[in-house]
C-alpha cells in the first residue's frame, strides 16, 4: 500500500473519531445541562399539569425565544436602523438558548453575526458574558481555528427563569387551566 493511500486511510479514521468526539460532547453537553450542580436531574416540566416554575423547562420557551429573537429583527427592519434598539448581550443569549435547544452548537463567528453588531462589539460582549458566567467557550477538536460557545449551566437556567416569569400566562393557558381564563 502506497505512502499516500495509508495517509488517506488515517485522515478518514481521524474524521470518524473527531465525529465520535463531537456526539461524546454534544451528549456530556446535554446532561450537564438536565443536571443541577448537586447531581439532581432538572425538574424538566414537572408534572404533566404542574406549573412550571423557575429551574423548569417547557418546550413553548423554545418559541417565545424565536419568537424575542425575531420581533428584535423585524423592529430594526420596520423602523429602519440597527442603532436604536442595541442590545447584543441579549441576542447573543436568546440565540444560544435556542441552539441549545435545538441541540446545535454555535460558533464565535456565528453569535457575532447574530447578535447585528459589528464583530468587535460581539466579541466584547461575548467576554463579558463569559466572565460572569452566563456561556462558556469550547474549542473545536476537529479545526483548531473555530471556537464554540454555548450557555453555562447558569445561563441556561437563567433563560429558563426568565421565560419562565415572563411567560407564566402561556404556560398556565397551554397547561390546561381553564380557570386562569375565567380570573380575567
Amino acid at each position: 500500500m502506497g505512502i499516500s493511500q495509508q495517509v488517506m486511510r488515517n485522515r478518514a479514521k481521524a474524521m470518524r473519531l473527531i465525529g465520535i468526539a463531537n456526539e461524546l460532547l454534544a451528549m456530556a453537553r446535554e446532561l450537564e445541562m438536565t443536571n443541577h450542580d448537586d447531581g439532581s436531574p432538572s425538574t424538566g416540566g414537572g408534572a404533566p399539569n404542574a406549573t412550571p416554575t423557575a429551574g423548569q423547562d417547557h418546550p413553548v420557551w423554545v418559541e417565545l425565544a424565536r419568537q424575542t429573537y425575531d420581533d428584535r429583527r423585524r423592529r430594526n427592519k420596520i423602523f429602519q436602523s440597527d442603532e436604536l434598539f442595541g442590545e447584543p448581550a441579549w441576542d447573543i443569549m436568546l440565540d444560544l438558548f435556542i441552539a441549545a435547544k435545538e441541540r446545535r452548537r454555535v460558533s464565535v463567528t456565528s453569535a457575532c453575526i447574530g447578535s447585528a453588531v459589528p464583530s468587535t462589539t460581539a466579541l466584547r460582549w461575548i467576554s463579558i458574558l463569559e466572565r460572569q458566567g452566563f456561556l462558556s467557550r469550547e474549542a473545536d477538536p476537529g479545526d483548531a481555528r473555530r471556537v464554540y460557545v454555548r450557555l453555562s449551566p447558569r445561563g441556561y437556567e437563567a433563560m429558563l427563569e426568565y421565560f419562565s416569569a415572563s411567560s407564566r400566562s402561556v404556560v398556565l393557558l397551554d397547561e390546561g387551566a381553564p380557570d386562569v381564563a375565567k380570573r380575567r
